[in-house]
């Protein structure tokens, strides 16, 4: 059912449906959400009155911490970490208002949205580093990309340069000078028509990684100006790109910790967008 409607049947009012929605009160697989016309499982879905009043898509929201660290989840838009001649908000600055001093771990980029790991100390910072590193901790992304890929699932592994031939990020030569090389596994998750919603699993994790690894397979991000063109640009109002799962080690307990959020609340009205475009008949 869609979530506005078990919020009513929950005994809200639409008003008070509306309220809650707004205001981040209402949360869905355990982070908040205000878009009620998401089809949900009333059984993950939570009211509560008692969290934080946030805009969801514009503030940063805490999904899991302890004195060590913290998983947040990181709007579009927000830098990830203090960018020098920025003086606009980052999400370390934001989680350190929240809840102390935050260290990075590792970082989003500024148009994409997404689970991020932020550290309280610095030996539990190098440990998480480390597990990077040793590309044990598992990083998914879902993107809403143009066109479907031709073979899925499918492995991309490539040398990444920062100058492909045009200026810009790509793949180049194995062996190229400064290369690095990255892993993405990529499939397609939902033929949206003439677009698709794509998972993609990360065994690095290079600048640009997804986008580029998208676009060379023939599905360009939708939103991203960069690698995709203009109309590929013009079909949404930012990178459609998310991050939805984060796994890893407690550095101090060795404890294995996982978490998968929904897609962002304006990337998921996209999807329905897109399907109902592709439903519709053509003349």
């Amino acid at each position: 059912m869609r979530l506005i409607d078990h919020l009513r049947a929950g005994g809200s009012s639409s008003r008070e449906a509306r309220a809650l929605l707004d205001s981040g009160k209402v949360w869905l697989h355990g982070v908040p959400t205000r878009d009620g016309g998401r089809e949900v499982d009333p059984a993950h879905v939570a009211v509560r009155p008692n969290a934080p009043r946030i805009t969801v898509g514009r503030d940063v929201s805490i999904v899991w911490r302890d004195p060590r660290l913290a998983v947040v989840v990181k709007p579009a838009g927000m830098l990830a970490v203090p960018a020098p001649k920025r003086r606009e908000t980052n999400v370390l600055a934001e989680v350190g208002r929240i809840a102390g001093a935050a260290l990075p771990v590792h970082r989003l980029d500024e148009g994409t949205s997404g689970l991020m790991l932020v550290a309280f100390d610095a030996e539990a910072q190098e440990a998480l580093k480390a597990q990077l590193e040793a590309h044990t901790v598992e990083r998914r992304y879902l993107a809403l990309a143009a066109g479907v890929l031709r073979r899925s699932p499918v492995t991309v592994d490539t040398t990444l340069v920062r100058d492909r031939g045009d200026g810009l990020r790509g793949s180049g030569a194995p062996g190229a000078s400064g290369g690095k090389r990255a892993v993405t596994h990529l499939r397609t998750v939902e033929v949206l028509g003439r677009s698709s919603l794509v998972e993609a699993t990360l065994e690095t994790g290079r600048t640009h990684q997804v986008r580029i690894h998208c676009a060379e397979q023939g599905c360009p991000i939708l939103g991203d100006a960069l690698y995709g063109g203009r109309g590929v640009a013009r079909a949404a109002p930012r990178v459609a790109l998310h991050a939805y799962v984060l796994a890893f080690a407690h550095p101090g307990t060795g404890e294995a910790l996982r978490f998968e959020i929904p897609l962002a609340d304006d990337l998921e009205g996209l999807r329905r967008r897109l399907a109902e475009d592709a439903e519709r008949p053509r003349r």
